[in-house]
């Protein structure tokens, strides 16, 4: 029997995720993982499920790795997550004006990083990898290089556009 919480969390769908995993705490990021890439953060009823259904684990433990590696989001992410990178080179390229032009259009204010509707997601990174490409947005694992302020409200404009 599967339960839905209130916050749409399925037990049976963690059931699943669990099993492929056999249940074991030595895959607990790989579990984790798999819980965001589904709910798009790591929701708190999911973490406490988990915690009470491998042995040997604790939901308290599961928060603390949920809390200490840096890809795990207890906050919902949008469809679309968007990452600026504001290492040395993109910064000295102009990544600011690029965060501030994709903060505008999509009416990110008073510090808010995913829209209201759910649809983007905005974070700023230490480095991407892709120095020579500076300034670097990444949107969905898709690489777009030396993005200007003007360019990236065009590949928002697209996106909008393709969700309508």
């Amino acid at each position: 029997m599967s339960v839905t919480n209130p916050h749409g969390i399925s037990t049976s769908k963690l059931d699943e995720i669990l099993a492929s995993y056999d249940y074991k705490k030595s895959n607990l990021i790989a579990i984790l993982q798999k819980v965001q890439e589904v709910y798009r953060y790591l929701p708190e009823d999911a973490m406490i499920y988990i915690g009470t259904k491998i042995e040997g684990l604790s939901p308290a433990t599961v928060f603390g790795v949920a809390t200490f590696y840096a890809q795990f989001s207890l906050e919902p992410k949008g469809k679309y997550e968007i990452k600026v990178c504001d290492g040395t080179a993109c910064h000295v390229r102009g990544s600011m004006p690029v965060l501030n032009a994709i903060k505008n259009k999509l009416n990110l204010v008073d510090g808010a990083m995913t829209t209201n509707d759910g649809l983007f997601s905005l974070e700023t990174v230490s480095c991407l990898g892709a120095c020579g490409l500076a300034p670097v947005v990444v949107i969905n694992d898709k690489v777009y290089p030396q993005m200007t302020s003007d360019a990236i409200s065009i590949v928002l404009d697209t996106l909008l556009k393709e969700e309508r």
